[in-house]
Protein backbone atom coordinates (compact mmCIF):
# COMPACT_ATOMS: atom_id res chain seq x y z
CA UNK A 1 0.00 0.00 0.00
CA UNK A 2 1.68 3.06 -1.18
CA UNK A 3 1.08 6.67 0.93
CA UNK A 4 -0.46 9.97 -0.17
CA UNK A 5 1.75 12.79 -0.29
CA UNK A 6 0.01 15.57 -0.10
CA UNK A 7 2.27 17.89 -1.72
CA UNK A 8 3.09 15.25 -4.64
CA UNK A 9 -0.82 15.97 -5.25
CA UNK A 10 -0.46 19.48 -5.34
CA UNK A 11 2.16 19.48 -7.10
CA UNK A 12 0.85 17.25 -9.51
CA UNK A 13 -2.73 19.70 -9.44
CA UNK A 14 -0.42 23.10 -10.14
CA UNK A 15 1.19 21.04 -13.31
CA UNK A 16 -2.00 20.61 -14.24
CA UNK A 17 -3.08 23.39 -13.63
CA UNK A 18 -3.74 26.69 -16.27
CA UNK A 19 -0.95 28.86 -14.10
CA UNK A 20 1.33 29.63 -16.54
CA UNK A 21 5.00 30.14 -14.87
CA UNK A 22 5.42 33.40 -16.44
CA UNK A 23 2.23 34.35 -14.55
CA UNK A 24 4.22 34.89 -11.13
CA UNK A 25 0.88 33.67 -8.95
CA UNK A 26 0.10 34.59 -5.84
CA UNK A 27 0.11 32.81 -2.69
CA UNK A 28 -3.80 33.16 -3.05
CA UNK A 29 -3.51 32.25 -6.36
CA UNK A 30 -2.05 29.03 -6.15
CA UNK A 31 -4.61 27.97 -3.49
CA UNK A 32 -7.40 28.31 -5.19
CA UNK A 33 -6.17 27.21 -8.78
CA UNK A 34 -5.09 24.18 -6.91
CA UNK A 35 -8.86 24.24 -5.15
CA UNK A 36 -10.50 24.69 -8.57
CA UNK A 37 -7.71 22.14 -10.44
CA UNK A 38 -8.54 19.20 -8.44
CA UNK A 39 -12.20 19.66 -8.25
CA UNK A 40 -12.59 19.75 -12.06
CA UNK A 41 -9.72 16.69 -12.68
CA UNK A 42 -10.03 15.33 -9.32
CA UNK A 43 -5.88 13.51 -7.76
CA UNK A 44 -5.93 10.74 -10.05
CA UNK A 45 -6.60 13.38 -13.55
CA UNK A 46 -4.01 15.39 -12.63
CA UNK A 47 -1.97 12.73 -12.26
CA UNK A 48 -3.15 11.19 -15.27
CA UNK A 49 -2.28 14.71 -17.30
CA UNK A 50 1.20 14.98 -15.93
CA UNK A 51 2.14 11.63 -17.08
CA UNK A 52 0.56 12.31 -20.52
CA UNK A 53 2.72 15.34 -20.57
CA UNK A 54 6.08 13.72 -19.70
CA UNK A 55 5.14 11.13 -22.09
CA UNK A 56 4.28 14.13 -24.67
CA UNK A 57 6.93 16.56 -24.22
CA UNK A 58 9.41 15.25 -21.33
CA UNK A 59 12.24 18.12 -21.70
CA UNK A 60 9.46 20.93 -20.69
CA UNK A 61 7.75 19.03 -18.48
CA UNK A 62 10.48 18.53 -16.60
CA UNK A 63 11.10 22.20 -15.97
CA UNK A 64 7.37 22.75 -15.52
CA UNK A 65 7.14 19.99 -12.53
CA UNK A 66 10.63 22.06 -11.13
CA UNK A 67 8.57 24.65 -10.66
CA UNK A 68 5.22 23.40 -9.42
CA UNK A 69 7.24 21.96 -6.62
CA UNK A 70 8.91 24.92 -6.16
CA UNK A 71 5.71 26.66 -5.78
CA UNK A 72 3.97 24.39 -3.44
CA UNK A 73 7.06 23.95 -1.29
CA UNK A 74 6.89 27.97 -0.67
CA UNK A 75 3.07 28.26 -0.54
CA UNK A 76 2.72 25.33 2.04
CA UNK A 77 5.92 25.65 3.97
CA UNK A 78 5.58 25.17 7.42
CA UNK A 79 5.30 28.10 9.87
CA UNK A 80 8.31 28.63 12.25
CA UNK A 81 7.61 27.77 15.20
CA UNK A 82 10.26 30.32 17.15
CA UNK A 83 11.67 33.01 16.02
CA UNK A 84 15.55 33.76 15.38
CA UNK A 85 15.86 35.92 18.46
CA UNK A 86 13.68 33.61 20.35
CA UNK A 87 16.10 30.82 19.61
CA UNK A 88 19.45 32.86 20.46
CA UNK A 89 17.62 33.67 23.81
CA UNK A 90 17.15 30.35 24.75
CA UNK A 91 20.62 29.21 23.63
CA UNK A 92 22.23 32.27 25.90
CA UNK A 93 19.77 30.47 28.84
CA UNK A 94 20.82 27.27 28.58
CA UNK A 95 24.34 28.34 28.71
CA UNK A 96 23.99 30.01 31.52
Amino acid sequence: MSTLNLNDVRSEALFASALQISAEPSAAEVRSELARTIRRMGVRGCAARMAQEFGDAPEASVARMRWARQVVAEVFAPPATRTVAEHHLRLQSSAA
